[in-house]
């Protein structure tokens, strides 16, 4: 993980937790904090963080990490900072941003021709400054080849997992996302995340009545006109105010909170047919389209799944 004066805390804290609970189930993982010139950085809590070497003394790796920061891009334009990273990169066998770190990588030419995430506070920075990286606006990780690119903080921890998936495997992976309490793969992308949290951090009245309204009961219909209706404003203001506040459109940000309840009533334990039922959909179809499309896999091969890892995490023979 190469880091560096003012690196998010969390965007290499985060996912270096991910790599040592791994190593609590295989011995799988070193790692190594490296600054461009060796010396001690100061993150953005003004933490004092020692590191193990210099770009130029690292040696060969297996995986690169580029954390973002809260003073992107202009934090990147450092040529040492760049060099260090166009160093370590042509060292690495795969590569892997989080957050605004993507700003490295594609300033070196990493991400051209390549799908990759950032923050969405970034997307449009990123996009406008690099016109040939094909940035996804909505994506909470990227994996295009052996180059993988996350949204801000908490992404990288998503990010994180992918990369022991992998390396281990998707039990070892699911293992770990249990007892960090985390999902494996979250239901939705970034301008959804996390429906519930961000609707009591509205900054509009009308985004704070809109987002109370649909958490409060997800399974009734809602159209752009029904929201519009309820917050007494025209269907325009809605769908701009959406925009602004969650990124999303008013119809994604309803379908991105009802895939998430039916993935928390999947992990509960609820049939697939409870499950849409629960969340508003109107046929398990509906919502098999909807969690393979965020999820790549079926509702039922989920559940499967989360209840093995469930079981082996709890299990005292696999402790």
């Amino acid at each position: 993980m190469l880091v560096f004066d003012q690196v998010k805390t969390l965007d290499f804290v985060g996912p270096a937790e991910v790599f040592l609970e791994a190593n609590q189930r295989i011995d799988s993982y070193e790692i190594v904090l490296i600054s461009p010139d060796g010396a001690d950085i100061v993150t953005s809590l003004g933490m004092r963080v020692g590191v193990a070497c210099s770009a130029e003394d690292a040696g060969e790796l297996d995986t690169l990490i580029v954390p973002g920061s809260e003073i992107a891009p202009e934090v990147f334009s450092d040529p040492r900072l760049l060099d260090a990273v166009e160093l370590l990169a042509s060292r690495s066998g795969r590569v892997a941003s989080i957050c605004s770190g993507a700003f490295a990588l594609a300033a070196l030419g990493l991400l051209d021709g390549r799908r990759a995430a950032t923050h969405w506070k970034f997307t449009e920075l990123l996009a406008a400054r690099y016109p040939a990286v094909e940035v996804e606006t909505d994506s909470i990780f990227v994996k295009d080849g052996p180059v993988y690119t996350s949204a801000g903080v908490a992404a990288g921890i998503d990010l994180a997992l992918a990369l022991v998936e992998d390396d281990l495997g998707p039990d070892d992976a699911r293992a770990v996302a249990q007892l960090l309490l985390v999902y494996l793969r979250r239901s939705g992308g970034q301008s959804q995340f996390s429906v519930s949290l961000r609707g009591s951090a509205a900054r509009t009245p009308v985004a704070q009545s809109i987002a109370e309204y649909v958490a409060a009961d997800p399974t009734r219909p809602c159209t752009v006109g029904d929201l519009a209706a309820h917050a007494n404003v025209s269907p325009r203001h809605v769908t701009r105010v959406m925009r602004e506040e969650f990124g999303t459109t008013p119809i994604g940000f309803v379908n991105s909170l009802r895939l998430d309840l039916a993935t928390r009533s999947l992990e509960s334990g609820a049939a697939v047919a409870r499950a849409a039922d629960d969340a508003g959909y109107r046929s398990v179809e509906a919502l098999r389209r909807a969690f393979t499309g965020r999820f790549g896999v079926t509702p039922s091969e989920y559940q499967r799944r989360f209840r093995s890892a469930h079981r082996r995490t709890h299990d005292p023979r696999t402790a």
